[in-house]
């Protein structure tokens, strides 16, 4: 294998495992021995610094480990203090609101009222702040339930629960039949 080729084994290892490598068990995934093993990662090391590159390699004690150079931590802070953002998609609009009206839920409960696995979307929307799990139904098998955060109360405005618009009962037994008539057309088919 030649010099870049096997460079390039050496640079994927460490980036991947995001931790020190011991040079031994590089050596043993490139098939060659511990020093020319430890000539290519000096190489490796020279020529990110010769190119002024925002990573580099360190040795720790018979190890190596890829980092970010020390000079990029300032543009890290920058990117990091930027807000996430994250997009509601339709699915996940459906899938809050319905933990919103109907807090504390479990997910067998959403789906349903869904009609469809709900796992993705409830999880999306932990991992967005806005749903969190508030304890365990009493039942068989104990199943997590869900309800909104405070972050879902700042995110749509409003101060608590009490104010999320309600639907004219006429209007709601609309969509119970209108549901009701797409899931007998299912059926039919």
């Amino acid at each position: 294998m030649e010099i870049k080729k096997l460079q390039g084994v050496i640079e994927a290892i460490l980036f991947t495992m995001g931790e020190s490598v011991e040079l031994e068990r590089i050596a043993a995934a490139i098939e060659h021995d511990e020093e020319t093993t430890r000539k290519l990662i000096n190489g490796l090391m020279d020529q990110y610094a010769e190119e002024g590159r925002g990573i580099r390699i360190i040795e720790l004690d018979r190890s190596y480990q890829m980092c970010t150079k020390k000079e990029m931590y300032e543009y890290l802070i920058r990117i990091a203090k930027q807000p996430k953002r994250y997009v509601l998609t339709d699915v996940l609009l459906e899938t809050l609101s319905i933990i919103a009206y109907k807090q504390p839920v479990t997910k067998l409960e959403i789906e349903k009222i869904r009609g469809v696995k709900s796992d993705h979307a409830v999880n999306k929307l932990v991992e967005y702040g806005l749903v969190e799990e508030v304890g365990r139904l009493d039942a068989p098998g104990r199943p997590l339930l869900f309800g909104t955060t405070e972050e879902f109360l700042r995110r749509f405005s409003v101060q608590s629960l009490d104010e999320l618009p309600t639907l004219d009962p006429v209007r709601m037994e609309q969509f119970k039949e209108e549901a009701e008539d797409e899931a007998q057309l299912k059926l039919d088919i």
